[in-house]
């Protein structure tokens, strides 16, 4: 049985290595590429490129030749944080265990510090493998389409609206699955979908993988409904409880923590199924899947 909590360091190293020296160089304005650096070099788990890289793993490749593919993803990921925390959106005072980025900057650069990963991100998958690897035209602009789906008003971006109208809303199911497939379950499935397209996946094995990153994305974000109830600020590296303060649509809220936990076991058993089609080649998959399952941050 694989370690996977060395795998996801492992992984996690050559994420931090690459987003390390990709901006390393200065520029200007010196205080834009310090806000960058500032959010984006902060910690974090680093799951979604992780997925990127096992989901690539599972097609029979060698994970070093997509780390730009997949650090682009965590790119996406930190704007969004960034933006999500803004005095106009959850107003939040902490993230990854330190001030949010409008309290050390401010708002407008803050703002500014977004937009520029957002845009990067693109650019960075256009960017070398290790040893000059490129990535086939055709599979770049499944990349980017797929990429761009999950994070504008179709994905990511929609969720995140639709969770702002949805506060102080009574609990309703349809909206909520909505708010959850699209806040979150979207970035993460097309996190595996990019590596099962740089990976020359057959329809079988996509099919396969989209499901499993469907199941893991709504698991990782009932999980962190039970979180904001159940685990402190020091814990989580972020304000504790605050769902409950802003009256948040949440899977605790409409079905109880009971509930929200049997239905997060489930997701993540149905995404495992889903990998019977491939063998050993996808126990990263699996063991991410048990391990988002159990996490306490």
């Amino acid at each position: 049985m694989m370690d996977i909590k060395t795998y996801l360091q492992e992984r996690r190293e050559l994420i931090e290595s690459y987003l390390k020296s990709y901006f390393s160089v200065p520029s200007s304005p010196p205080v834009l590429h310090e806000a960058l650096r500032y959010s984006l070099l902060a910690g974090g788990k680093r799951i979604r490129p992780i997925l990127v890289l096992a989901s690539y793993e599972a097609c029979g490749c060698s994970p070093e030749e997509i780390i730009p593919q997949a650090s682009a993803v965590e790119l996406i990921h930190t704007y969004s944080l960034i933006h999500d925390d803004l005095p106009a959106m959850d107003n939040d005072d902490l993230r990854r265990g330190r001030p949010t980025s409008h309290k050390v900057f401010g708002e407008a650069i803050a703002i500014l510090a977004g937009d520029a990963l957002l845009t990067e991100a693109f650019l960075m998958m256009t960017k070398k493998g290790k040893d000059g690897k490129e990535i086939k035209p055709l599979n770049l602009v499944k990349c980017v389409r797929e990429l761009a789906l999950a994070s504008g008003a179709c994905g990511m971006v929609g969720g995140q609206a639709q969770d702002i109208l949805s506060e102080d809303s009574a609990p309703d199911r349809d909206t909520l699955e909505f708010i959850h497939s699209h806040k979150t379950a979207a970035l993460i499935t097309a996190s595996v979908r990019l590596g099962a397209i740089l990976g020359g996946c057959g329809m079988r094995r996509m099919n396969a993988l989209t499901k499993y990153g469907e199941n893991v994305g709504l698991a990782f974000q009932i999980i962190d409904d039970i979180l904001d109830i159940e685990g402190t600020t020091e814990e989580l590296g972020k304000s504790a409880g605050s769902d409950t303060k802003k009256r948040k649509m949440t899977y605790p809220s409409l079905f109880g923590l009971e509930h929200a936990r049997q239905k997060a076991e489930a997701l993540i058993s149905s995404a495992t199924d889903a990998l019977k089609v491939f063998s050993s080649e996808a126990d990263p998959l699996r063991e991410i899947a048990g391990y988002l399952g159990k996490r306490k941050a």
